[in-house]
C-alpha cells in the first residue's frame, strides 16, 4: 500500500489537491482516514485512468462520474462472464449446464 504522496508520483506528478478531489467525489475509495490514506494496486491503477480519461481524452469533471459508472458496470460485467464461463466449463452432466449453455448460444445469435 501507498500513500498519497507516492501515488501522485507515481501518476504522472498530479497535484495532492486533485488526488484529495477524486476522493471526495467518490471516484477513489482509499483506506484510512483523512491525511492518513493508503492506496492499493487497484487505486493506482484507478488514478491513472482518471487521468487519462481527464487529459488524453478530455472527459471533464462534470462527464467523468459517468464514465467511470459506465466502465465499472462493464467491468462486472465481464467478471459476471468469466465466472459463468467457469463454472459452465467445469465437466459435469447435468440440467443446468445444458440449459445455459442453450441459453448463451441463442444469446449470440
Amino acid at each position: 500500500m501507498i500513500t498519497i504522496e507516492t501515488l501522485c508520483l507515481r501518476i504522472g506528478n498530479v497535484p495532492q489537491q486533485d488526488v484529495q478531489a477524486w476522493i471526495d467525489s467518490d471516484w477513489l475509495r482509499p483506506e484510512g482516514a483523512p491525511g492518513h490514506y493508503l492506496f492499493r494496486e487497484i487505486d493506482e491503477a484507478r488514478a491513472r485512468l482518471i487521468v487519462e480519461l481527464r487529459d488524453d481524452m478530455g472527459i471533464n469533471d462534470e462527464g467523468m462520474p459517468v464514465v467511470l459508472s459506465l466502465l465499472d458496470q462493464l467491468y462486472a460485467a465481464r467478471r459476471q462472464m468469466l465466472r459463468l464461463r467457469e463454472a459452465i466449463s467445469i465437466p459435469r452432466e447435468n440440467e443446468l449446464r445444458s440449459r445455459l449453455r442453450g441459453l448463451l448460444t441463442s444469446a449470440q445469435d
